[in-house]
């Protein structure tokens, strides 16, 4: 049986100007690769919604007006990919998870130590509150000055650039608080609960 998991591209020697940006087994690209776990969904606009639920089973709901309503932020980190590419000094515009918490709070709902983000798809990813807070992840809608192309995630993704992009997931729709860590789609399938590229985090039993 051919296992789901890519141990990843090939990469070059990184020159002495771009190797302290490098986490370990990463090499660096200029492209932005394409990967899915799946078909592409294209979402109209007027269609899109976001959701934020709660512990207590509250639920806030986001349109797209209502979203683009909220305050912005640019952006600009290198990201890194599991299958081992990185690419630096990427540019997003987006609204942050801090920002989105405190609205949701606003509206009732309770926050808990775990997040899962739901996608268009399916597609489910895992993540501690303190990896998403204190100015670490956003709600990302523009790419390098413009809207956020359907293969990059657009309408709108979730942006976590300190962790394997993975757990960017493209396409999210909702975000659920837990009360306990629970595996998202590839983390059931043996990618690491957490995924730090500086602590090469890429599977299950890496430290």
């Amino acid at each position: 049986m051919t296992s789901p998991i890519s141990r990843g591209f090939r990469g070059h020697r990184p020159d002495a100007g771009t190797a302290a940006k490098l986490p370990p087994g990463q090499y660096e690209t200029h492209d932005f690769p394409v990967l899915s776990a799946g078909p592409t969904p294209h979402t109209p606009l007027a269609r899109w919604d976001f959701t934020l639920g709660g512990m207590n089973g509250q639920a806030a709901k986001w349109s797209w007006a209502e979203f683009e309503a909220l305050p912005h932020e640019t952006i600009t980190r290198d990201i890194h990919c599991v299958t081992k590419w990185s690419k630096f000094d990427t540019v997003w515009n987006g609204v942050s998870i801090d920002t989105i918490i405190e609205a949701g709070a606003a509206k009732g709902i309770e926050a808990a130590p775990f997040i899962m983000a739901v996608c268009d798809g399916g597609y489910t990813t895992n993540l501690p509150l303190a990896d998403v807070t204190g100015g670490k992840a956003w709600l990302a809608a523009g790419f390098d000055g413009k809207p956020l192309p359907a293969e990059h995630g657009g309408p709108v993704r979730l942006l976590v650039p300190h962790l394997y992009f993975w757990k960017s997931a493209k396409w999210v729709r909702e975000i659920h608080f837990h009360d306990h860590d629970e595996p998202g789609f590839w983390e059931g399938l043996g990618y690491h609960m957490r995924g730090d590229p500086w602590k090469e985090q890429r599977y299950t039993g890496d430290a």
